[in-house]
């Protein structure tokens, strides 16, 4: 051994590989050694050729490992120090200084080392392209931020790694990726590595391939939008880190206000309790850091009108950040009477005080105090609501057009239904309070020119407040009959002719008063003074006539005023009636029956209206009378056929509706309701309840399953509908109806796999996610479904194979879909799998048919298909079957001529049989021989047969549309993401077997360098 300050090459490498060892004082050493060296060309050598031992090793031993690190450290500790900003100022001054300072960075070691690697990263052996890139990653990472290597290297690393990261091998490519960090320049639109990490990021199909390119892409304009869409990986790994990159890397401001919702909504509803973590904890942080704080400035980035189920959930996940005792105080400016006045009052500072309330709700009788403190009493609250909604301006289709007043009566209703969802937070313990809240509730339903926006929420919100279903019924029933009815006022016209004749009336008492005292005064003048006592009498009820009709006229000269009721017809009075009719039916319990209040509003509101010309009362009155129909099922047996009627006559809106109403129907009460339906049409009234009970099997004739067919036909034809939504809202229905086991059919099951995987239905979200998760709920549920299924898989495989070209159908994948289907039909995918050992598998009766479909045309170009599809079946040990299945690949073997598939079927036979037997068969079959290509094809059968998808996994939601062909998915062995930020963590098994397993695999080079050097 030489002195401490020199060590030999070969020493330098045997310590290195031990994890205790000071690398620092081995680059110290051996650099020491170099320097003192005059020819260089003899340490080079000897350098790589001990490093080529460590670069043949693939597997990541610790000591390898260890040997790369020290030998990246010992390549850059030649290059030149950082300088200080003095030697920086002195480098301007200097040029030729300069110069000879920037040839000092491109030391000939680490010329010769990248050199070397350069040369070698179009190794055959992945092992040594894999540990080239991972050189090359480690020597860029230990330079200086400010270090400087010669352009033409640059050039060379540049495209060496460019080639690299589209290598075969997963972590080739990761560490490319690594490699070209510091080689991107984010500011040039046309950056090679920057278009190289899209798309990677785009098609790359290793999780931590695209998660490596992740942790060291830099944002731009450019690259944002693929980040963003990383947000949306199959693979929670990638997402958690994309959300990360998007906490540390990007700021709010540089994102538009759909990003910023989009990323929020999906984050915080991720199926992965991580990526909620993550941005909980990150993401949130990091973007109030930026705002300084200020929550209603964040509020006011994410447009709270159009969002507020998300700006509330992310609140809420803000609010669980945060301690007890400091919610509080970041409360908003309240007053005396903890209100905010009515003057400050705007969308995000009220949505704020909901979210808080309801959040501080939540938390039970813990919260109860805190609640106190930014609540008012109900009583105050009611009043408080009631002045502001009555601010709420009622416009009229002039002002309308004008829109900047719409959009204030806009954001004013959008506050006023935040004060409204507030009224559950109140404390309506105490009878007056709830007593006024409920007044004012009342009275504002009953206003006309309360915006329709609100009278759901109204309905909804004062339906809480009243415990009995009954009382619920009456009291919203008033209020339907104060708005449809109103009491008015009406005035009765002057009648003219009346007018006239008791103005002559008058004229003539008056005649006949100037009369009679003209006479009075004859008679005093005469001295007749019994004659003028007559006269004086008569003179008197004269006048008293007189006063009597001037009061007549008087009365009939002003119209008299009487209250009556008056029914109104227009659309807008109709549509607020049906909508508290529809929150009431929806509050109901499901055990209320109709009474004759209900009974009175469907005939005199909900029948006459479905007529209505305007579409919207009309859609109102079919939701009310679906939702009439779940509470009595007579009046579903009356009204059936109406629905039925409009969801194939009406706009599509109103179809759906009326679809929605008949599912929920026939989820109730099942297609025996179609069939009672028709025979209450068909047979006599007299039909005792028992026989409307019976279920349709019992029933006589064939009308009622004419009915219930009619309707599967129904259904069925809206599949093929060209609107989405209806197609959307007839599958999620068919779908239910098989899973609860109201209909239970092949044919049907068979159109929703083909609909999930028509590329038509790709942009259909909705569609493609609820009949994902009901495959897999569906087939796993019980064997009765898998049995199902299996029905289903011949009819699926022969229209997709049938398709013609001009349909979508023809671009569908089979092999994918049979995938699916024998995935679905695993025996070990069943959540309870049977007890029962002797029950015949599933797969055994799919193996017979697929068999008795290939020999009814031993030709056909879906032989191969089938032949593959019985390699992956999962057969039962019964003996009787795997006799009937060898009987029936014995005779497939004699008919098949195409050799891959003859090669499939010996395989199935040899899982079949025992040892013994097979010699035997092979015997009798009179196979020919395979050549040395078939055994080699035979052995990538089976190893793809060995990778798939494991047992009773969820392969459903990872297959994108069944489009795209299914490929063998790397093994994760292949990527082991070094350098990239952490993963979910797997089960781990114990330290102490860890370590006696690490033992027994740990690698030492020194046997090779020792025996390499034995040789020579």
């Amino acid at each position: 051994m030489t002195a401490d300050n020199e060590i030999d090459i070969k020493e330098a490498f045997q310590r290195a590989q031990k994890g205790h060892n000071n690398k620092a004082k081995l680059v110290a050493s051996l650099r020491s050694r170099y320097n003192k060296l005059e020819d260089k060309t003899l340490f080079h050598e000897e350098f790589v050729h001990y490093l080529k031992y460590a670069m043949i090793v693939y597997k990541r031993e610790p000591a390898v490992e260890n040997v790369i690190e020290f030998v990246a450290r010992f390549a850059t500790s030649f290059q030149s120090l950082p300088k200080t900003e003095e030697e920086e100022q002195q480098q301007e001054e200097d040029e030729e200084e300069e110069e000879e300072e920037g040839a000092e960075d491109d030391h000939p070691f680490l010329s010769f080392i990248f050199n070397f690697l350069l040369e070698s990263h179009k190794a055959s052996s992945h092992a040594v392209r894999f540990r080239v890139c991972q050189l090359i990653n480690k020597l860029l990472g230990s330079m200086a931020e400010n270090a400087q290597i010669d352009d033409d290297l640059f050039d060379r690393i540049h495209q060496a790694m460019l080639i690299r990261v589209t290598d075969k091998f997963p972590n080739v490519r990761i560490q490319a990726a690594l490699a070209m960090t510091r080689l991107q320049q984010p500011m040039d639109p046309d950056c090679p590595t920057i278009n190289a990490y899209m798309l990677i990021l785009e098609n790359d199909t290793n999780a931590e391939v695209r998660r490596a390119v992740l942790s060291c892409i830099a944002m731009s304009p450019c690259t944002l939008p693929k980040v963003l869409k990383r947000t949306r990986d199959i693979k929670e790994n990638v997402r958690k880190l994309a959300f990360q990159v998007m906490a540390d890397k990007v700021h709010i401001k540089a994102l538009t206000i759909a990003q910023r919702v989009s990323l929020l909504q999906q984050g915080l509803h991720d199926t992965s309790e991580a990526v909620k973590e993550v941005v909980c904890s990150r993401l949130l942080p990091a973007w109030l850091l930026r705002l300084d704080g200020d929550i209603i400035e964040l509020l006011h980035r994410l447009d709270v009108e159009n969002c507020s189920k998300t700006a509330l959930d992310t609140l809420k996940a803000i609010f669980k950040g945060i301690p007890t005792d400091e919610l509080l105080q970041n409360r908003l400016q309240l007053d005396n009477r903890r209100l905010i006045s009515l003057d400050s009052l705007s969308c995000e500072n009220v949505l704020y005080w909901r979210a808080l309330c309801e959040f501080i709700k939540a938390k039970g009788d813990e919260g109860e105090e805190m609640l106190e403190q930014v609540l008012p009493d109900a009583a105050t609250y009611a009043d408080y609501l009631y002045g502001y909604l009555m601010s709420v301006p009622l416009l009229s289709e002039e002002q309308r057009a004008d829109f900047n007043q719409l959009e204030l009566v806009m954001t004013k209703e959008f506050i006023s239904q935040q004060l409204i969802h507030l009224i559950g937070c109140l404390d309506t313990n105490e009878e007056g309070g709830r007593k006024r809240v409920l007044t004012i509730l009342q009275e504002m339903l009953a206003l006309p020119q309360t915006p329709s926006s609100l009278v759901s929420l109204l309905t909804e919100k004062l339906l809480t407040l009243i415990p009995d279903d009954h009382r619920c019924i009456q009291t919203v029933a008033e209020i339907i009959s104060d708005v449809r009815e109103p009491i008015m006022e009406a005035s009765q016209p002057v009648d003219e002719n009346e007018s006239r004749r008791q103005q002559v009336q008058l004229a003539e008492v008056k005649v006949r008063i100037l009369e009679a005292k003209q006479a009075l005064e004859d008679c005093i003048t005469a001295q007749e003074f019994s004659r003028a006592a007559e006269l004086k009498d008569s003179i008197t009820e004269l006048e008293n006539r007189r006063n009597q009709v001037i009061q007549e006229i008087a009365a009939s000269s002003q119209p008299t005023d009487k209250e009556a009721r008056t029914e109104k017809n227009d659309p807008e009075t109709l549509l607020r009636c049906l909508t508290m009719c529809a929150e009431l039916l929806k509050h109901m319990n499901m055990k209320t029956r109709i009474g004759p209040t209900i009974s009175a509003l469907i005939s005199s509101l909900i029948l006459p209206s479905i007529a209505n010309a305007h579409p919207a009362v009309r859609n109102m009155a079919v939701v009310c009378l679906g939702t009439c129909t779940l509470h009595s099922k007579e009046l579903a047996k009356t009204h059936m056929v109406l629905l039925l009627q409009i969801a194939q006559l009406d706009e599509v809106k109103i179809r759906i509706s009326a679809l929605r109403a008949i599912i929920d129907l026939l989820l109730l009460f099942g297609f025996q309701l179609l069939s009672e339906t028709a025979a209450t049409q068909t047979a006599p009234p007299s039909q005792s309840p028992e026989e409307e009970d019976a279920p349709p099997a019992e029933e006589k004739g064939d009308v009622p399953e004419d009915t219930a067919q009619s309707i599967v036909v129904m259904l069925s034809e809206f599949l093929d509908n060209e609107v989405s939504d209806l197609r959307t809202e007839t599958a999620e229905g068919l779908a239910k109806l098989i899973y609860t086991g109201r209909m239970s059919s092949a044919k049907m099951l068979s159109r929703l796999v083909l609909l999930w995987y028509n590329p038509v239905t790709e942009d259909d979200i909705r569609l493609r996610h609820c009949l994902g998760v009901f495959f897999q709920l569906y087939a796993r549920e019980s064997r009765v479904h898998q049995e199902v299924v299996e029905e289903s898989f011949l009819p699926t495989v022969r229209t997709l194979m049938n398709a013609p070209a001009t349909s979508p159908l023809a671009e569908v994948d089979v092999n994918n879909v049979i995938e699916l289907l024998v995935e679905l039909t695993r025996p070990s995918a069943l959540m309870k799998p049977s007890t029962n050992t002797e029950e015949v598998c599933v797969h055994d009766y799919l193996a017979v048919r697929i068999c008795g479909e290939m020999l009814k045309d031993p030709t056909a170009p879906e032989v191969r298909l089938y032949a593959k599809t019985l390699c992956n079946l999962e057969l039962s040990r019964d003996e009787t079957v795997r006799k009937d299945l060898q009987t029936l690949l014995q005779q497939l073997v004699q008919a098949v001529k195409d050799r891959v598939c003859l090669r499939a079927l010996e395989k199935v036979i040899h899982q079949l049989v025992d040892s013994k037997e097979q010699a035997e068969l092979l015997s009798a079959t009179a196979l020919q021989p395979l050549d040395v290509n078939a055994d080699e094809a035979a052995t990538d059968d089976l190893s793809k047969s060995a990778k798939r998808p494991k047992r009773g996994q969820r392969k459903v939601c990872t297959t994108k549309g069944g489009r795209k062909p299914s490929r063998r998915a790397e093994s994760s062995e292949e990527s082991d993401g070094e350098n990239v930020p952490e993963s979910v963590p797997a089960v781990r098994p114990s330290r102490r077997a860890k370590t006696a397993a690490l033992e027994k695999t740990k690698l030492d080079l020194n046997t090779l360098i020792n025996q390499e050097a034995n040789v020579s």
